[in-house]
């Protein structure tokens, strides 16, 4: 019992610094469209934060996340094991990653934590396990 409490208590303290660097990254999104700003901090094995932000564009398919900028731009570093991703909008109370997000998180990081945030400050911890139980995997 005292191992899961020292792990959620090393989840929030993390969590809290992250929220420090989603809030810095939260004036370069660019979400004309959906007016919903969202930033994303994900927190490596190697104690390193990178942070993403949405980019929308008119052509809606054409846009990204910023669960997705966050974790492209830390295997574009060469990060490859990942623990926790926070999310934040200003705008949507504990939003969580889309499908797709969930997806691509899959694939790279199947055993992260994803952070929500509540507008009261309150964190809130989801293993993508429990939010994307079937992912597809390609299998030959």
């Amino acid at each position: 019992m005292a191992r899961t409490s020292s792990k959620a208590a090393a989840h929030k303290k993390i969590s809290k610094e992250m929220m420090n660097s989603v809030k810095r990254t939260l004036k370069n999104t660019y979400a004309p469209y959906s007016n919903i700003s969202v930033a994303a901090a994900l927190y490596c094995a190697s104690g390193r934060i990178y942070t993403g932000c949405n980019i929308e564009n008119s052509s809606y398919s054409l846009t990204m996340c910023a669960e997705r900028v966050a974790l492209f731009n830390a295997i574009s570093q060469g990060e490859k094991k990942f623990l926790l991703l926070l999310v934040h909008s200003p705008q949507v109370d504990s939003i969580l990653p889309c499908g797709a997000c969930l997806q691509v998180y899959a694939e790279f990081a199947p055993d992260i934590v994803i952070v929500t945030t509540s507008n009261k400050n309150e964190f809130h911890f989801h293993p993508l396990k429990t939010l994307l139980a079937k992912p597809f995997r390609f299998r030959t």
